[in-house]
């Protein structure tokens, strides 16, 4: 007997492809997703075009001022670009604007990793959420407020510091002081610390709270104590956060204007001692001499700026690179 099995199971249905990035989705197609395409990607040049356009116009502005300069732009430590000839140079502004960021960011990155570590992982809710809000209102205080509070309560009071870096590391040279007005970079350094640490918290504050639950929980179900859960499963889970948070205050620390001008005795040489006054920065400088600037005068301010902007560059291309080296081991993978 020809027994025959028929078939009735279907083909599946194929899956339709994916679409590929920048291609017409299913979604793609209704008005409002083009409307915000059309917007995001004009936004995106846009940004692009103001980048240039500031880039040109520095340049322009710079090589006018450069040409006639009688010194090396990048090694004179003197300021005169109304003489004759004129001379100037951004060594001493160049030596400041770093030195004063670095040390705002030694002081900062360490405080405000430690409070956002506090906040999201020991303080309780009722204690936490004030603290959190007060951090807040710091990051909206305006610069010249700091300024004012630097120059009228931080500056008087730190003689007594000074004394004590002078009397246990005065032997360095780097910390001599000679007793007077504590009106340094080591002061501008301190000031710009207070200024960038709400901005480092806030951010670092978010970036712990988004570390899984489960890495944290499978860190206690291995015995480990609260300070090896924060430093196994949270710190490396946050580390890249943490680096453009220090990215963002070190961006705010370079282009600090008033209240540097406030808390600095601006001099045009470079001393062995971060605790004696004088030096200077790119933006403090650009402030205090903008208004009686002869138009070359201006030109050479402007070609200072062009070398901030150019800092500010390589500096947040620095920090793309390294995030990108230390995504994968941060953990967001997972």
């Amino acid at each position: 007997m020809d027994i025959s099995v028929k078939n009735d199971t279907a083909p599946p249905t194929p899956l339709p492809a994916p679409a590929r990035p920048g291609g017409s989705a299913r979604g793609a197609t209704r008005p409002g997703d083009r409307i915000f395409l059309a917007l995001s990607r004009g936004s995106g040049v846009l940004l692009l075009v103001l980048m240039a356009a500031i880039a040109v116009f520095l340049s322009l502005r710079a090589a006018s001022a450069i040409g006639k300069d009688e010194a090396n732009f990048f090694t004179t430590f003197e300021w005169n670009p109304t003489g004759d000839p004129p001379a100037f140079g951004i060594a001493v502004l160049a030596f400041g604007t770093v030195v004063s960021s670095v040390i705002a960011l030694a002081i900062a990155v360490p405080v405000s990793v430690g409070i956002a570590l506090f906040l999201t992982h020991y303080a309780p809710r009722r204690l936490g959420g004030p603290i959190a809000y007060v951090i807040d209102l710091l990051a909206a205080v305006p610069s010249i407020v700091y300024g004012l509070w630097g120059a009228l309560v931080l500056v008087p009071h730190l003689g007594g510091l000074y004394a004590w870096l002078d009397a246990y590391l005065g032997w360095t040279g780097v910390f001599e002081w000679n007793g007077g007005a504590p009106r340094a970079l080591f002061t501008v350094g301190i000031l710009l610390a207070i200024m960038i640490l709400p901005i480092i918290t806030n951010v670092s504050r978010e970036i712990f709270r988004q570390v899984p639950r489960t890495h944290e929980e499978a860190a206690l179900a291995l015995g480990a104590t609260r300070w090896e859960v924060v430093r196994m499963a949270v710190l490396p889970y946050g580390r890249s956060g943490v680096i453009s948070a220090s990215m963002l205050g070190l961006g705010r620390a370079l282009g600090e204007t008033m209240a540097v001008a406030m808390v600095l005795s601006p001099t045009f040489d470079i001393q062995a001692s971060l605790l004696d006054p004088g030096g200077g920065t790119f933006a403090q400088n650009i402030a205090s001499k903008f208004n009686e600037a002869t138009t070359d005068g201006r030109d050479a301010l402007i070609a200072s700026g062009l070398v901030l902007f150019v800092i500010t560059l390589l500096v947040n291309g620095t920090a793309r690179v390294i995030i990108e080296r230390r995504k994968e081991f941060s953990g967001a993978s997972a």
